[in-house]
């Protein structure tokens, strides 16, 4: 108990806080809970005028701060006079615009703050509403803030704040750049609330916010409302990652952990914990570990639900759920399911019965009934939001999701479960980064429900407890910008101020501040380096002659080999190309190597022109694919022949299946003689590397004794020479890099004619700056040049549709298209796209994107009234049918580049008519649906 002077002091401080900061002390007492240290600084920071950065944990309550600045601008100025007794005019309220990266966080923070300020205070603006825009206070995506930016808005009139939640998504490689764009160009007048996860370079963000926002207070919190602790499940035993505190700050794992997960892996390698199923003859040890049904249930057992489960594959997560039906899980009560089942039919009701059946609707409610569900993007955007809803109400109690739930809306639970430490990134996979790891557990431990969180790693024997204790220890998440000019970001900021401002804009990002930073590091290394090959020099000195010139004959014999040596790679495809350029069908091939290799038989010869031959085959273990001339060490000889049926499905099990019989029964050989995947060597020798080698043997050095290892240290300085060149090319590279690029970009549009030779915006470049997408040139050529004049609105849609789509995988065949108009509009594209990309190579610019054909069938189909069980199946994906939460995403990007033609100065009436006519066609069914929700 404090005592009576205490409780005056405290009571005389708050008193004098409350006069100090009297917007905060209203805010505090409408909140119902008391502020935390760092809440509390950063809203002082604010009432006092100066803009701040908020860096903390996810689930501290970092938002508290954005929402001081809707109350401060709701408010109105400190200044405002007071009416007199007798006038009902309010004093004037500025305005505040909220900012946050995807679509789901805006909606949800508009039905936030609407419940709190009411509805005709507060405004949505995302690509998919428009509600109350005029509002003083306007959630929006990041995206409308910048397009409003750089067409000078009227709405922008009286903003006093901006809050720029998930800020540091400017580390986003494809949409980063937005948040620096709206930071560099927002008026002065308005201060900036920036509120971010835990970084480890808070400061230098903030000393460039300094530089371009003017004062910013930086308010870092490391601590988490709720504590997180980390576990390892070993089999079936379940382990604490860190013995206590202390143990965690200095990444000591448990000893009992690495004692048991030691002995674990030992046997496994002496072949005890082999499973005894069809695999246990192989060599090598085998682990299975927990099944999924047995890791909810030991959740559900220790009182550890909800949780989320996160499994890095769309395909993985779905199939969780179902080995959890298979295994008889049942999570809720009846109360609990006849809730959800009241739930999900009010929100499906718009979305027609045999759609539903198309979207697994009665497995998926199912799962949900049982407490269990997924969460991906491959989900229907509605089909998501229940979980989210019933997760956040504790109905449903396990989440299988992909990490971009790590980064989507607001959904806590008690513990999170990390099934593998390694993730695909879209091109490799790879292993969790810290900061991934961070955010990814920082979802354990909800505020005000949970005492703790929890954090489980599955064991595996790849995975080391001392990497994981090294994860969770960590707070190493710098933030790195993406920035960098755009066609559109060049023209807009010519038109708004001129091309020499502009070039100081771009110098102002905070892009070339860290390159400006980071050059003083590069410039420091290389004098090091110049020192250290200096020392290499001396040790590689020999007594008997010149051993830089000894050395350099060797370098020269090595450099010429390795020519040799590709030389006969480029002759081995060549003839591989060949070969299968001469392919018919039913002709019966050896693949020689890769995991295809056997006896297969020709489906299609693909000689259509594109590229390398990649010839469609069926081998006899019934797989059917493309193969290329990379599977090829040696030409593709035929064999046999067999005869293929004229309308053979290989995508039929009992098609191919027959078909590989017919293989087998050649009686060929599956391997052959094996007589070696390289026939012809190279049997004489190189003239010119017997001259350099007659030319080593009598320098003076080869007589040296200690010639070996003074060829190492030439080695050395050797790589350190070639290491240090390069990081000379950086140091010139960076300084400036950013301006060099926007005068390149300049110099391609002022040629192409989108800005005039004196400086001065065209016609053409007004259209380019009001085109926001990644291909916007190539839109905007294709409007200059009206390949999509004359098409129906199915067509268009089809053919806009290859400028914004990109495929998750890469697929070895070309998309088809449908015949005619759209396959003509296409083509004409493709041929923009290489003149476009032809002119950046010559400039040293960053290619355009090639215009993927993937997604021009279902658009095509699905704007022409067909069924949604047709659109998907139409979609060019090898592994089956497109999920629907990629078409609807995909759809949805489709009807905002066609908005953006039926708006544009640049296409003709009739063009314009025939954007708005697809945008009506396209936004039926599913689409329709989630338009409105």
């Amino acid at each position: 108990m404090s005592s009576p002077a205490e409780r005056y002091a405290a009571a005389r401080r708050k008193a004098a806080q409350a006069a100090q900061f009297p917007a905060l002390d209203e805010f505090a007492l409408e909140l119902g809970f008391d502020l935390d240290d760092f809440q509390r600084e950063a809203c002082q920071s604010l009432e006092r005028g100066s803009g701040v950065l908020v860096c903390a944990p996810t689930g501290a309550g970092k938002t508290v701060v954005g929402e001081f600045a809707v109350h401060l601008a709701l408010r109105g100025r400190p200044d405002d006079p007071v009416p007199a007794a007798d006038e009902t005019t309010p004093p004037a309220r500025r305005k505040c615009f909220y900012t946050t990266p995807i679509k789901a966080l805006s909606n949800q923070k508009y039905h936030d703050l609407v419940a709190r300020y009411g509805a005709e205070q507060v405004g949505l603006l995302t690509g998919d509403n428009a509600i109350n825009g005029d509002a003083p206070v306007v959630v929006m995506t990041t995206e409308v803030l910048r397009n409003m930016l750089y067409a000078g808005s009227s709405t922008l009139q009286g903003l006093a704040y901006v809050v720029m939640d998930e800020v540091h998504y400017l580390a986003d490689r494809f949409r980063g750049g937005v948040w620096e764009e709206v930071i560099i160009h927002l008026p002065a007048s308005v201060t900036l609330v920036s509120l971010s996860a835990t970084v480890s370079n808070a400061e230098e963000f903030a000393d460039w916010l300094v530089t371009v926002r003017g004062e910013t207070a930086v308010v870092v919190s490391e601590h988490r409302p709720v504590p997180l602790w980390q576990h390892m499940l070993v089999g079936k035993r379940m382990f604490d990652l860190f013995h206590d505190a202390d143990a965690a700050r200095k990444h000591d794992v448990h000893p009992e952990l690495l004692r048991y997960t030691r002995e674990t892996a030992r046997r496994l390698e002496l072949g005890e914990g082999r499973s005894a199923g069809p695999g246990a003859g192989r060599r090598g040890p085998r682990w299975r570990g927990p099944s999924r049904p047995d890791i909810v249930d030991r959740l559900d057992r220790e009182g550890l639900l909800p949780a989320i489960l996160f499994i890095f594959s769309r395909a993985g997560c779905a199939a969780a759920v179902q080995q959890c039906l298979a295994a008889g899980l049942r999570l809720t009560s009846a109360e609990e399911r006849a809730e959800i089942r009241r739930v999900v039919e009010s929100r499906v009701t718009a979305i027609p019965g045999e759609d539903l059946s198309v979207l697994g609707y009665w497995e998926w409610l199912d799962g949900l009934e049982r407490g269990l569900a997924a969460h991906h993007a491959g989900m229907l955007p509605v089909f998501k939001e229940i979980v989210e809803e019933l997760f956040v109400r504790g109905l449903v109690k396990a989440v299988f999701a992909t990490e971009t739930l790590a980064l989507g809306i607001n959904m806590p639970a008690r513990c999170v479960v990390l099934e593998r430490l390694v993730k695909y990134n879209g091109e490799a996979h790879v292993d969790l980064t810290p900061g991934e790891y961070t955010q990814l557990t920082g979802r354990a431990g909800r505020r005000g429900i949970d005492v703790e969180g929890h954090a489980v790693v599955v064991w595996s024997p790849e995975t080391d407890p001392r990497h994981v204790a090294g994860l969770a220890s960590t707070r190493t998440y710098p933030l790195r910008s993406s920035f960098r000019p755009s066609y559109n970001m060049a023209v807009n900021l010519v038109g708004t101020v001129g091309a020499e401002p502009a070039r100081a804009l771009l110098e102002s990002s905070f892009a070339q501040f860290q390159a400006d930073r980071s050059v003083v590091g590069l410039a420091r290394q290389v004098q090091r380096n110049t020192e250290t090959i200096e020392a290499y020099g001396a040790e590689a000195t020999c007594h008997h002659g010149d051993f830089d010139e000894y050395f350099a004959l060797r370098v020269a014999i090595a450099d010429r080999e390795k020519a040799i040596a590709r030389q006969g790679q480029t002759q081995r495809k060549a003839a591989a190309v060949a070969s299968l350029e001469r392919l018919r069908v039913g002709d019966v091939i050896r693949v020689p190597s890769g995991r295809r290799a056997g006896l297969a038989v020709v489906l299609d010869p693909a000689t259509g022109g594109f590229g390398e031959p990649r010839p469609l085959v069926l081998t006899q273990d019934r797989w059917a694919g493309r193969v290329s001339p990379g599977d090829f060490t040696t030409p593709a000889e035929v064999l046999a022949r067999i005869r293929v049926p004229k309308h053979f499905n290989h995508r039929s099990p009992g098609a191919r299946r027959d078909l590989a019989a017919e293989v087998s029964g050649t009686g060929l050989d599956r391997h052959g003689g094996r007589r070696g995947g390289r026939s012809r060597q190279v049997t004489g020798e190189d003239h010119q590397i017997t001259q350099l080698r007659t030319e080593l043997r009598q320098h003076p050095c080869h007589a040296c004794p200690e010639r070996e290892e003074h060829a190492r240290w030439a080695e050395r300085r050797r790589r350190l020479e070639r290491d240090t060149e390069e990081l000379r090319e950086r140091v010139s590279g960076r300084t400036g890099s950013l301006a060099r690029t926007f005068d390149r970009i300049v110099a391609l549009l002022t040629e192409r004619g989108y800005l005039a030779r004196d400086g001065a915006v065209t016609d053409a470049g007004r259209m380019l700056g009001r085109i926001w997408t990644e291909a916007d040139l190539l839109v905007a050529e294709c409007l200059r040049r009206g390949v999509w004049n004359g098409l129906s609105p199915a067509e268009l849609a089809a053919a806009v549709s290859v400028v914004v789509f990109e495929a998750r995988r890469d697929v070895d065949e070309r998309a088809s298209l449908p015949r005619g108009p759209v396959a003509d509009a296409v083509d004409e594209t493709l041929k923009l796209w290489g003149e476009i990309e032809a002119d950046e190579a010559a400039r040293g610019l960053t290619a355009t994107r090639e215009p993927d054909l993937g997604f021009a069938w279902p658009v095509y189909r699905w704007a022409r009234g067909e069924a949604l069980a047709k659109v998907l199946g139409s979609g060019h994906e090898i592994d089956g049918e497109m999920p629907a939460g990629d078409f609807v995403r995909w759809a949805r990007q489709v009807v905002d580049l066609l908005g953006q033609i039926a708006d544009s100065g640049g296409a003709t009436t009739e063009l314009r008519s025939t954007a708005r006519q697809a945008i009506a066609a396209v936004n039926r069914g599913v689409l329709a649906y989630h338009t409105s929700a």
